[in-house]
């Protein structure tokens, strides 16, 4: 085990590291003076040059990549441009609200997914598990953005139930603020949830034709019992895999979700960053991002060695 743990944390270490240069090189080709296009056309040469020497632009490369580095490692992420804050305390803020819109997103997803996926499979060739694998087909071809909006004309519209969009901060109170994040939730849960069912009844289906399940079944054992006894633990590493991704794309991806109800998440402070030209911001929260997604990889690696022992070897 402590082999197979230092392998992945050696794994987790060059990724990250390949990461920082990749996203550090893509801001680099950017074309254009980053300096002239903030401060715009009519900008004198004088006021560019300084606003260059402020944010460093006028050091060697290689000097600005270490020393954005280093300022991560130190929790330093600079100072951004536009909003004249630290970077840090600009995404600790987003984070507030993108990171239990994930969560809450990622819960609905797997309450609704696990227990779906295990009737269909459970009822394979049944009118049950084709009505289901209809609904899933559906909830993943259609946009969640669009869903979005119906959910927004049905039950802030019409039933006045949730408010249209916004965020009142969690100052307000537990309730209201998961009252408003439960509309963008349930917007991205669904379709997460079609998907995770699919992979949980095919990885099921999969299991329950294994010698040792009909080994179990001749040994007496019910259909749900063979499910619940050994069929649904080794189903579970393709699921696992499925629920690192979306956590991943649930976090970073919002961006959409985010726009349609106004919530001041990572995803809007991205897109907010790009048009506004402040790399500081794009730079520290695209990296911050992919180290969520490498470190929700890692935990999900550990997560598979924890339910097949055979990985640890």
């Amino acid at each position: 085990m402590a082999r197979y743990l230092a392998s992945r944390l050696v794994s987790l270490l060059v990724s990250l590291a390949v990461a920082s240069l990749v996203i550090f090189a893509v801001i680099e080709v950017i074309p254009g003076d980053t300096a002239a296009f903030m401060l715009g056309l009519n900008a004198q040469p004088d006021t560019v040059a300084a606003l260059r020497a402020e944010l460093g632009l006028d050091l060697p490369r290689s000097l600005r990549y270490l020393a954005w580095i280093g300022g991560m490692l130190t929790g330093d992420f600079g100072v951004s441009y536009t909003y004249r804050v630290p970077v840090a305390e600009l995404i600790s803020a987003r984070l507030q609200v993108s990171l239990p819109l994930t969560l809450y997103a990622l819960a609905l997803s797997t309450a609704i997914a696990i227990p779906v996926g295990l009737i269909a499979a459970a009822r394979r060739g049944r009118p049950a598990d084709y009505a289901i694998m209809g609904v899933t087909q559906l909830g993943i071809a259609v946009p969640n953005f669009w869903f979005a909006m119906l959910l927004v004309a049905l039950f802030a519209v019409t039933l006045r139930w949730f408010s249209a969009g916004g965020f009142p901060g969690w100052e307000a109170g537990l309730w209201a603020g998961l009252k408003a994040l439960t509309l963008p939730a349930v917007a991205l849960a669904l379709p997460q949830a079609s998907i995770l069912a699919r992979v949980m009844r095919s990885a099921l289906i999969e299991t329950l034709g294994q010698d040792y399940i009909r080994t179990a079944r001749a040994k007496g054992l019910t259909e749900a019992q063979a499910i619940r006894a050994h069929a649904f633990r080794n189903a579970l590493i393709p699921v696992m895999t499925i629920l690192g991704l979306q956590f991943s794309f649930l976090l970073a991806g919002a961006i959409i979700i985010e726009n349609v109800f106004f919530l001041p998440g990572l995803g809007r402070l991205i897109f907010q960053a790009i048009t506004q030209r402040d790399l500081i911001v794009v730079e520290s929260t695209v990296m911050l991002l992919v180290f969520a997604v490498i470190l929700v990889t890692f935990l999900v690696d550990l997560a598979y060695a924890a339910i097949d022992p055979r990985l640890r070897r």
